[in-house]
């Protein structure tokens, strides 16, 4: 067994099981924010029980979410103690950060919101809910701040065999953050925007009552949806151009580009033989690359081979290229479910204007299945982020393999064990969460005389 390759399992197993809910909670905390802002401008009462319906839906998915996140910061100090002496003063200071302040925002005013129907007046619980955003998406910012780093390092000096801050202004204006976080939240909003248009769809196919309430919620989400895929496109366009400069390994890997071209061609498939860094079959689009890359169709795009020789040049002697088949099929996956949102996305708002969206049955199926696609598009794009960057845990300082802890201090045998125990935890918050998800969506609006939003079965 090969303790570093069972703690990158387990990084990474945990890393995704995690990642399936932060987006629902980033995105939908602005949607239902959005909701109860309508609910107040209009008084329609539709509105307020969209709110408290989705409200239910959004506090299972954040308290699963917390219970899967807490585990992530554990395993620094366990599997990963070089790694965290090395890199302790950079990445201790945003994380502090996000769970004395964003975190703690978040979590107060989800208590405020959730209890407070009956307390506070209509606007100052829509105000509420608007806190609980701001504090859910500023934790998304100082995380993203951290792993930035790791991906481009800035604002610090190598000293006593350590990387020390010396200038927190640099690592939270860092190049990286400012093309990785507007990703991430346009994705978040497209994530919740499909999953509230497919639960709605559902009710919607179904007749169920409140159909109204459905119908509306069902309007609003699509919209949402396709901004949130739109921007992610386009955000994603510019966060490719700056991962040439940064990390062109990283791009090669992605379309398995072996050599230097230029003008240079974007694979659409590739069938490749890694060991020997060459392909066996493709079909690629001339210029394509170049274009993506520079905005035109001329320019240089180094490749896999060129870019091995340099690093070694730079970083000594080693293997400095990914996992390119992962990398390859990641990225496509995740580009793949991207195309397919917006394709869905643009039926939908079709329909809604059109106002067809309850007499399109095969439409509304597609919606509700098509709840998936972002998950899809979500843990592939962070697969291919962390995976592309090998053999780097932090860019051209620190290799994965050195930030290992002791194998005198934790064996494989004690990742091996951490790493089933935490995998079958996860397994089964995943099903407690997909389980009460279908009770609650399930189960539509049930009218009574609760103040709060809180599930019946977690009071």
């Amino acid at each position: 067994m090969d303790a570093l390759l069972l703690a990158r399992l387990q990084f990474g197993i945990v890393t995704v099981y995690h990642y399936f809910f932060v987006p629902v909670t980033l995105g939908l905390s602005v949607l239902i924010a959005i909701m109860e802002t309508i609910y107040v401008k209009t008084g329609d009462e539709h509105w307020k029980k969209a709110v408290k319906f989705w409200g239910k839906l959004f506090l299972i998915n954040f308290a699963i979410g917390v219970a899967t996140g807490i585990v992530q910061e554990f395993q620094f100090g366990m599997n990963w103690s070089e790694y965290s002496r090395f890199m302790g003063d950079i990445f201790g200071a945003p994380l502090a950060i996000e769970a004395l302040l964003a975190f703690y925002i978040e979590s107060v005013f989800i208590g405020v919101w959730i209890f407070g129907w009956d307390k506070l007046s209509p606007k100052a619980h829509c105000a509420v809910a608007w806190m609980v955003a701001i504090g859910s998406n500023l934790s998304a910012v100082w995380i993203l701040i951290a792993n930035s780093f790791m991906q481009q390092p800035v604002g610090y000096v190598l000293r006593n065999g350590r990387a020390e801050m010396v200038d927190f202004f640099a690592l939270a204006s860092n190049g990286h953050v400012w093309v990785q976080w507007p990703h991430v939240f346009a994705s978040a909003v497209a994530t919740a925007g499909f999953f509230v248009a497919g639960i709605a769809a559902w009710h919607l196919a179904r007749r169920s009552e409140n159909l109204e309430v459905f119908r509306k919620s069902f309007s609003l989400a699509i919209v949402y949806a396709l901004v949130g895929t739109v921007l992610v496109t386009l955000v994603g366009h510019s966060q490719s151009q700056y991962m040439m400069k940064i990390q062109p390994m990283k791009m090669a890997s992605a379309e398995a580009l072996w050599e230097t071209e230029n003008p240079a061609s974007m694979s659409l498939f590739t069938i490749g033989n890694e060991a020997e860094r060459k392909d066996v079959w493709a079909i690629k689009v001339p210029g394509l690359l170049s274009f993506l890359a520079y905005n035109h169709f001329e320019g240089e795009v180094k490749g896999i081979k060129d870019l091995q020789e340099e690093y070694v040049k730079t970083y000594g002697p080693g293997d400095y290229v990914p996992p390119v088949a992962v990398s390859y099929w990641t990225f496509r996956l995740m580009v793949g479910a991207g195309f397919a949102m917006l394709l869905l996305g643009l039926w939908g708002l079709w329909a809604v204007m059109k106002n067809r969206a309850v007499d399109s049955p095969l439409m509304l199926k597609l919606m509700f299945w098509g709840i998936a696609l972002p998950f899809i598009a979500n843990s592939t794009g962070w697969m291919f982020t962390e995976i592309a960057r090998q053999p780097w845990i932090v860019f051209g300082l620190q290799k994965t393999v050195e930030g290992l802890s002791p194998t005198g201090t934790v064996s494989a045998g004690h990742v091996l064990f951490s790493l089933v125990s935490f995998s079958l935890l996860y397994a089964v918050l995943m099903v407690v969460e997909i389980h009460l998800l279908k009770k609650y969506a399930g189960a539509g609006i049930v009218e009574d005389a609760g103040e709060s939003s809180v599930p019946a079965g977690a009071r």
